[in-house]
């Protein structure tokens, strides 16, 4: 995993449109991304949307999101309609990003590893350090404690903070 307040890997990918998208382009803003297993499977769809219900909130917080899987551009593409995913989706067949930033690969019986994408989150701030991030993370958590990352107070933070 990647350590809180190192600088970020820098990566090159195409979006859902084949459009490509660097990290170092996003100096200056918050940069969420979040990893998911597989397009349109249940708990994909609750993180994915989860990022998008919180879409207009995050962007308030200067800040961008980004969805990274395995799935390939038209995948994701299809995906980014079916669900009116606000924010693009970056496809990483050959899994070299996802091998970097430590999110390829579920461990098994610390023997092997399952070759899918590990559900996780990082943030990543406007100087291209990282604030935040679980390798591992449920659907729901990932979008709470990235909302929590970037500045924005969660519905289960307000009921603890005064």
């Amino acid at each position: 995993m990647l350590e809180i307040g190192q600088q970020a890997p820098d990566f090159e990918l195409l979006n859902q449109d084949g459009q490509p998208v660097r990290l170092s382009d996003l100096r200056g803003k918050k940069v969420v991304l979040f990893f998911f297993p597989k397009a349109n499977t249940m708990g994909c769809n609750a993180q994915a949307c989860g990022f998008r219900d919180e879409f207009e909130t995050i962007r308030a917080a200067n800040a961008v999101v980004f969805g990274v899987s395995a799935d390939s551009v038209e995948t994701l593409r299809r995906w980014k309609a079916d669900k009116n995913l606000p924010y693009d989706l970056l496809s990483d067949p050959s899994h070299q990003m996802l091998e970097r930033w430590g999110t390829w690969g579920i461990p098994m019986l610390g023997l092997v590893k399952i070759p899918v994408v590990n559900r996780s989150y990082y943030v990543v701030g406007e100087d291209g350090r990282i604030i935040a991030g679980k390798v591992n993370i449920g659907p729901q958590d990932s979008v709470r404690e990235a909302l929590e990352a970037v500045g924005v107070r969660t519905e289960a933070s307000r009921s603890v903070s005064p």
